[in-house]
């Protein structure tokens, strides 16, 4: 009797024993056969322990946006300068645009142009008008725009509101410079106070796209406000942009992107003698 007693009291604490370690480890559910089983989901692993906050699926995004070049980085920056050849493969145009604006500027890469139709027509719907007045630049566009805002008011001035060719990021198909009849279809940052301005900044994160150059980041992207200033860097990281309040140099940075431009496409130190040659030849 003795014996069989010991059994039972040995089964009992061994049971005991697995249920307490199994419930260190996560949930417990019970088997079939009275067992328990834990559930390997409710199990913290080294793996959900780095998770950065962005779902799978978002992130899935955003490497395929990164592949896709949509977070390339141009700036003032020496090292984020694009070459003069430089030009996007897949350039479209843009539906909606200023009637008495260059026609070399109604391009956008295809996904840009794409979702910069969906921005414009679901405005429409509320009675809001947005058009672009330019988007894609050459570099050569970009070295005349500049060189005729330097004339007017000098080279520190100009460089506070326009980029010199190579430091565009128009020159990658990616942005665009937005208008509305409101202010008879200028660029001016009088664009912020207007509904079409207003309705931008709170809804083109929506779309992908970002305003690239904030109210009081000068420091950090080298130039003055541009509320009328959009660029294009897909839904993921324009969303978790526009969440944070920051600027893309500091979203690159906070999540160590690096330097994207593809090396064809980037700045060398040999672009100056090959900028020469090919100016001989035309």
């Amino acid at each position: 009797m003795k014996k069989t007693n010991g059994r039972i009291l040995a089964a009992a604490v061994a049971l005991s024993l697995f249920l307490t370690l199994g419930a260190g480890c996560g949930k417990t559910e019970s088997g079939g056969d009275g067992t328990a089983v834990i559930d390997p989901s409710a199990v913290e692993t080294e793996e959900s322990g780095k998770d950065s906050g962005r779902s799978k699926a978002d992130q899935q995004k955003l490497e395929q946006d990164i592949e896709d070049g949509y977070l390339i980085l141009v700036n003032k920056e020496k090292e984020n300068h694009l070459a003069e050849s430089y030009k996007p493969d897949d350039l479209e145009h843009v539906k909606y645009f200023a009637a008495d604006r260059s026609e070399a500027g109604r391009y956008l890469r295809a996904e840009a142009s794409k979702q910069f139709q969906k921005l414009v027509e679901d405005a429409q719907e509320e009675d809001i008008e947005i058009v672009v007045t330019t988007a894609y630049r050459s570099y050569s566009f970009q070295s005349t725009l500049f060189n005729n805002y330097v004339a007017q008011k000098g080279e520190a001035e100009a460089n506070k509101t326009s980029a010199r060719p190579g430091e565009s990021e128009h020159q990658t198909g990616l942005a665009a410079d937005l208008s509305t009849g409101e202010i008879n279809y200028r660029n001016s940052s009088d664009f912020g106070d207007t509904k079409a301005g207003a309705w931008v900044a709170e809804n083109c994160y929506k779309y992908g796209f970002i305003i690239r150059f904030p109210d009081g980041q000068e420091d950090i992207t080298g130039y003055t406000y541009e509320p009328w200033h959009i660029r294009y860097v897909g839904k993921t990281a324009a969303k978790e942009i526009y969440d944070e309040d920051i600027t893309l140099e500091e979203y690159i940075e906070e999540n160590d992107l690096g330097n994207s431009i593809p090396k064809d496409a980037k700045a060398s130190s040999g672009d100056k003698d090959e900028d020469e040659d090919l100016s001989a030849d035309e």
